[in-house]
C-alpha cells in the first residue's frame, strides 16, 4: 500500500499517483472509524439537507451497511441487482414453498445476504485537523466506494465521483481554509444503485451482493500547493531504460521552475542493483508542468516476470529552491522492467514466449461480501493459485484494488483488469459509452505502472455485437496509443474486434458438447488427442479460451460453518434439507467427493487439450474456486481445497512444466500393443538441457510393469516439445485391469500420469442356468421371481422413466441458469468392493471406463423406491432435485431376487469390451451366493420405473 506524510509521499508498486489508494494509518490524518449514518431509501436527504444536519444512527468505515446489520430483510420481492436466474421454479414448485415463507426466506440460488439494500446511504464524522496540516493542500481518499459519492464539508458541496474501480479523491483545501483546531463536518453520500448501466459486471454484484458502504482506505492526506501529482514509468527491456512521465500538481496562482531529483534501487530480489541518480529540471506554469525524460538502467538491470518479479523503486524528490515559499514532495513509485507483446499467435514477454494459465476472479468474497483491499489476503490468493499451477488472474467485469496488483508484483503473476462492465449494451450512445472511456482512463492512471498488468478489456460479453464491436475498435486504438505498456482487447468472449492484440473468443477452444460448438466429452470417446490447433491456425494474434470448464461438483456442505459474514449459506441449508427428506444426507460428503473426482479429471483432461494445442495463447478457467451460484472449482468460495485434488496434483497438468502423452484410447485390449506419444510443454523460466524423460506402467499397486526411458534431449521454453513413442505389449498383463502411465523429466518436479485400463479380449456373457435375463418385468419374469428365482433385468434405457439422461459430462455452471441442458447429474457413486463389480475395476467415483455405461445408460428415479434401498451404483444428482438415482440396484421380491442395470449391456457387445465386462460382473455376481438383497420392494413399484 502506500504512505503518505506531511510533503513526502510514499507509494507502493507502480503507483499512479493522485488516483492511487491509500489505506489505515497510511496517511497524514486516518478517517477509518466511527461514523454517524442514515440510510436514505426515498432519496429525501439532499433536499432536506441532510449535510447540515447531525444524522442519527453509527456505523464503521471502512466497510459495509448491510455488514453491519443495515438494510432490509431479504423477501420474495427483492429486487437482486443483475436479476434472477433463469430457472423461476423457487417461486411456484411446492418443495421451495416452506423456504417462501415470511420468517424463513431462503434463496436457492446463491449464498444470501442477511440484508439487503440499494439506494443512497449517508455517511458523516466530524473532523479537526491537526496543526502540522494547517496551510496545506488537502486531499481526500476514499477507496473502494460503492458507488456514486457526493461530499459536503460544513454543509458546502464539494463534488460528485462515480468510478467503480479507483479511489475517489476530493481536493478539500478551500472547504478546510479556516486551519488547524477548528472542527469541520465531512459528509459523504454512497449511492449503489445501478448509476450507469454497467450491466450485470461483477464490479457492481461480485459475490451477489450490491453493497453500500467505503471498503478500503479513508483519509486526508497534505501536500504542499506545488506537488508530485503523477507518475507514470514506461520500461524499455531492450534499452534497459525507462521512459518516465511526471507531472507537477500547481494550485497557486503563478507558475514557477525547480529541479527533480531521480534515483532507484532493485527490490524484491536477492541481488541488488542501483543506477546512477539523474536530476531533470522542471518548470510549472499557472496550471499544471509537466517533465519527460529517459531514465538509465544500466545493462545489469534484471527484468519482472513470474519467475523473477524483480522490482525497482524510483525515488522522485522535487525541490523549488529560488521561490519563496519553498516547495518540496516527493514521491516513491514501484515498477518492473518488462515487455508484453506478441509473435504470432502466442504472448511473449521480455522476449520469451508465455503461456497463460488462468483463472477468472469474480469478485467473490463471502465473508465480507466485497473485496479485499489489503495486500496479505492477496498475496493469499495469489500464491493459492501459482501452487496449482496457475499464473494469471482474469477480473471478470471489474477491477481489483491497488493491493492486488502489489501482491501480483511482488510474488510475479499476471492480470487482465477490465473497465468494470459486463452483459450490457454498448455503442449505442448512451453513458455507458462515455463512461467506459473514464473509467478506462482512471484504471490506466492509477494501476498502470504496476508490471503485473498486462491485459486489458473493456468488460464481458456486451449486448449488441456488431454496434460493440464498433465502439471497442476505436477503443482499443486509443488506449494502445495512449499507454502500451499491456495489451488490449476489445471484451471478454465477444466480440472479436479488427486491431486488438489478442481474443477471448467465446466457445472457440472449450469442450461443452451439448452446445454444439466442439465435439465435448459425450461426443468423444475416451482417448487424450485432442487439441485446437486446426482452430488456432486461422487466428494471426494469440487466443485466450474463454472460460473453459464450468463443471460442476455437489456442493460442500461442510463449508457452511465459514459463512461467519454477512452472507450465510441459506442455499446449502436447502440442498441439505433436500437430502434429509430423501434420506440421502449422510452420503453428502460422499458426493462431493466423488462428483469431485469426476469434475477434476474433465479439467485436467480439457487443459491437457489446451497445452497439446501449439501456437494456444493460454486460457482463463471458470474458475479454479466456487463461483457463488455455482460450484464449479476445485477449491471452494474461500480458496480453500474441498479435500478431492490437492494442489500438487492439479500443478502436474496445469503448470509450466508438463509431459504429455497422446493415446488414441484408453480402453486398450490384453494382446494389443499399448501406444503413446510423449511430449513436454514446456513454457518453465529457462531451457531444460540434456533432460532425461522417462516412463513406466504401474498397476495398482504402483508396482512397475513396463518402464522406459528416451535419450537425453533439450527441452526448449516456449512451446510443445516432442519426446518419443511408447510401444510396449500388453499380452502378458492381467485383464480386466487398470493401469497408470506417469511420465516425468528426471531430477525435476515435473510429471503427469494418465489412466487406461486393459480388458480380456472376450468375457462369458452368457447368462448362467440359475439366473433368467430380461429386458422387462412381464409376467413370466414375475413369475420365476415369485418362485424364488434370480433375474438381471436390463431394460433398454429408452424404456426407462424421467427425463434424466445418461451424460458422462456434469452439469455445466447451474441448471438454474441453464436449465435446457440435457445433462442433470455429476457422476457416479459405487463401493468398488461390492459383489457385483468384483469383475468390474473401478473406483468409487467416475472414471474414464465409465464413458460407455454412463451414456448407454439411463439413470432410474429410484425415490418412490423404499427408503431403505440404495443403488449399487448411483448416479448423483443435480443439488436442486437431489433425487436418489440408480444405474445398478437389487432388491428382493418375495423369495426372489432382482438384479437390475439401466444401461444397455445387450447390443454390440463384441465392440463393446467395458459393457461387456460389466455384464459379465454381474452375472457372475447374481449367480452366486453373495447375491442376497436385503430390501422388499413390490412388482408394481419396479413396473412403475418403466414405461
Amino acid at each position: 500500500m502506500k504512505t503518505f506524510m506531511r510533503g513526502t509521499v510514499v507509494f507502493g508498486l507502480l503507483l499512479a499517483s493522485a488516483v492511487a489508494a491509500i489505506s489505515g494509518t497510511d496517511m497524514d490524518l486516518d478517517l477509518a472509524g466511527d461514523w454517524s449514518f442514515r440510510m436514505d431509501p426515498d432519496d429525501a436527504g439532499v433536499g432536506e439537507k441532510w449535510f447540515e444536519k447531525a444524522l442519527p444512527d453509527k456505523i464503521a468505515l471502512p466497510g459495509s451497511l448491510q455488514g453491519q446489520g443495515h438494510g432490509n430483510d431479504v423477501g420474495l420481492g427483492t429486487k437482486w441487482t443483475g436479476g434472477l436466474p433463469a430457472d423461476r421454479s423457487y417461486f411456484d414448485d411446492p418443495r421451495y414453498a416452506p423456504y417462501r415463507e415470511p420468517g424463513n426466506i431462503k434463496i436457492p440460488f446463491w449464498p444470501q445476504p442477511e440484508k439487503h439494500y440499494v439506494g443512497a446511504a449517508w455517511y458523516q464524522r466530524a473532523v479537526r485537523l491537526p496543526d502540522a496540516m494547517s496551510g496545506k493542500r488537502l486531499v481526500l481518499s476514499l477507496e473502494r466506494c460503492h458507488w456514486e459519492t457526493t461530499v459536503w464539508v460544513d454543509g458546502t458541496e464539494i463534488g460528485s465521483q462515480n468510478g467503480l474501480s479507483t479511489p475517489h479523491e476530493y481536493d478539500l483545501t478551500g472547504a478546510f481554509a479556516a486551519g488547524g483546531g477548528k472542527q469541520h463536518m465531512l459528509t459523504v453520500r454512497v449511492d449503489n444503485r445501478m448509476i450507469v448501466d454497467v450491466g450485470g459486471a461483477m464490479s457492481v454484484f461480485g459475490s451477489k451482493n450490491n453493497w453500500n458502504g467505503i471498503v478500503g482506505g479513508i483519509g486526508l492526506r497534505a501536500t504542499d500547493f506545488v506537488w508530485v501529482d503523477d507518475v507514470q514509468i514506461y520500461p524499455d527491456v531492450k534499452t534497459r531504460s525507462a521512459r518516465v512521465v511526471v507531472t507537477i500538481g500547481n494550485a497557486t496562482k503563478g507558475g514557477g521552475s525547480g529541479t527533480l531529483r531521480i534515483s532507484a534501487t532493485c527490490t524484491n530480489t536477492q541481488r541488488k542493483h542501483s543506477p546512477p541518480p539523474l536530476e531533470v529540471p522542471v518548470r510549472w506554469e499557472a496550471g499544471n508542468g509537466r517533465a519527460e525524460f529517459t531514465y538509465p538502467l544500466g545493462d545489469d538491470a534484471q527484468l519482472w516476470d513470474e519467475f523473477s518479479p524483480a522490482l525497482y523503486r524510483m525515488d522522485i524528490q522535487l525541490s523549488a529552491q529560488d521561490q519563496e515559499p519553498r516547495f518540496r514532495d516527493a514521491r516513491a513509485v514501484t515498477f518492473g522492467l518488462r515487455n508484453i507483446a506478441t509473435e504470432g499467435t502466442q504472448f511473449v514477454l521480455n522476449g520469451h514466449k508465455v503461456l497463460l494459465r488462468g483463472t477468472l476472479e469474480c469478485a467473490t468474497f463471502p465473508k465480507a461480501g466485497y473485496p479485499a483491499t489489503d495486500v496479505d489476503s492477496w498475496k493469499r490468493i495469489i500464491r493459492i493459485c501459482k501452487a496449482h499451477g496457475l499464473n494469471h488472474i482474469r477480473f471478470h467485469s471489474w477491477c481489483p484494488p491497488e493491493a492486488a496488483f502489489t501482491a501480483a508484483d511482488e510474488l510475479g503473476f499476471y492480470f487482465q483488469a477490465e473497465a468494470a462492465c459486463g452483459f450490457t449494451r454498448i455503442g449505442d450512445g448512451k453513458p455507458i459509452d462515455r463512461w467506459i472511456y473514464s473509467e478506462s482512463d482512471r484504471i490506466l492512471r492509477a494501476y498502470g505502472n504496476h508490471p503485473s498488468f498486462v491485459l486489458m478489456a473493456h468488460g464481458n460479453e456486451p449486448r449488441g455485437r456488431e454496434r460493440g464491436a464498433l465502439f471497442l475498435e476505436p477503443w482499443v486504438k486509443h488506449f494502445r496509443e495512449k499507454d502500451p505498456r499491456r495489451l488490449y482487447t476489445g471484451a471478454a468472449g465477444w466480440p472479436s474486434v479488427k486491431g486488438a492484440d489478442f481474443y477471448v473468443p467465446f466457445w472457440k477452444f472449450r469442450m461443452h458438447g451439448q452446445f454444439g460448438a466442439w465435439k465435448g466429452f459425450n461426443d468423444n470417446p475416451p482417448q487424450t488427442t485432442l487439441d485446437y490447433r486446426d482452430r488456432v491456425g486461422g487466428y494471426t494474434v494469440p487466443n485466450l479460451s474463454h472460460e473453459p470448464g464450468q463443471w460442476c461438483v455437489f456442493p460442500n456442505l461442510a463449508e457452511m460453518p465459514k459463512y461467519t459474514g454477512l452472507l450465510k449459506p441459506r442455499n446449502f441449508e436447502i440442498v441439505r434439507d433436500f437430502l434429509q427428506e430423501k434420506g440421502l444426507l449422510p452420503q453428502a460428503r460422499d458426493f462431493l467427493m466423488a462428483s469431485g473426482k469426476a469434475q477434476a479429471l474433465l479439467y485436467k483432461e480439457e487443459i491437457e487439450a489446451y497445452l497439446r494445442t501449439p501456437g494456444l495463447g493460454g486460457f482463463q478457467l471458470l474458475g479454479l474456486q466456487d463461483f457463488p451460484s455455482a460450484p464449479v472449482g476445485v477449491l471452494d468460495t474461500f480458496w480453500d481445497s474441498k479435500g478431492y485434488v490437492t494442489a500438487e496434483e492439479h500443478r502436474q497438468y496445469c503448470g509450466p512444466v508438463v509431459p504429455l502423452a497422446r493415446m488414441e484410447k484408453r480402453i486398450w485390449l490384453q494382446g494389443e500393443t499399448f501406444a503413446a506419444e510423449v511430449e513436454v510443454c514446456q513454457f518453465g523460466p529457462d531451457d531444460l538441457k540434456d533432460a532425461t524423460v522417462r516412463w513406466a506402467l504401474l498397476d495398482p499397486t504402483a508396482r512397475e510393469v513396463a518402464s522406459g526411458q528416451w535419450p537425453k534431449c533439450d527441452l526448449l521454453q516456449g512451446g510443445l516439445r516432442p519426446v518419443g513413442k511408447i510401444a510396449t505389449p500388453l499380452a502378458t498383463l492381467e485383464a480386466p485391469g487398470k493401469l497408470t502411465l506417469r511420465v516425468w523429466v528426471e531430477d525435476t518436479p515435473w510429471q503427469n500420469s494418465w489412466d487406461l485400463w486393459v480388458y480380456p479380449p472376450h468375457a462369458d456373457t452368457t447368462a448362467p442356468d440359475s439366473v433368467q435375463v430380461a429386458e422387462t418385468l412381464d409376467d413370466r419374469t414375475v413369475a420365476h421371481l415369485r418362485s424364488g428365482g434370480r433375474v438381471l433385468l436390463l431394460p433398454p434405457p429408452g424404456t426407462i422413466r424421467g427425463d434424466t439422461h445418461g451424460s458422462f459430462e456434469v452439469i455445466f455452471w447451474s441448471r438454474a441458469d441453464f436449465p435446457r441442458q440435457s445433462t442433470h447429474t455429476l457422476g457416479i457413486l459405487c463401493d468398488p468392493k461390492h459383489a457385483a463389480l468384483a469383475e468390474f475395476p473401478t473406483e468409487s467415483h467416475l472414471n474414464w471406463q465409465w464413458w460407455d455405461l454412463t451414456l448407454r445408460g439411463k439413470p432410474v428415479v429410484m425415490d418412490n423406491l423404499p427408503p431403505g434401498l440404495f443403488p449399487i451404483v448411483q448416479v448423483i444428482d443435480d443439488w436442486n432435485t437431489c433425487r436418489k438415482l440408480g444405474l445398478v440396484f437389487e432388491a428382493r421380491i418375495g423369495t426372489g431376487k432382482l438384479l437390475m442395470c439401466a444401461v444397455d449391456l445387450q447390443t454390440d457387445l463384441d465392440k463393446r469390451p467395458v459393457a461387456r465386462q460389466m455384464r459379465h460382473s454381474l452375472l457372475q455376481y447374481a449367480a452366486g451366493d453373495a447375491f442376497a438383497p436385503q430390501v422388499e420392494v413390490g412388482v408394481d413399484a419396479i413396473r412403475a420405473l418403466l414405461k
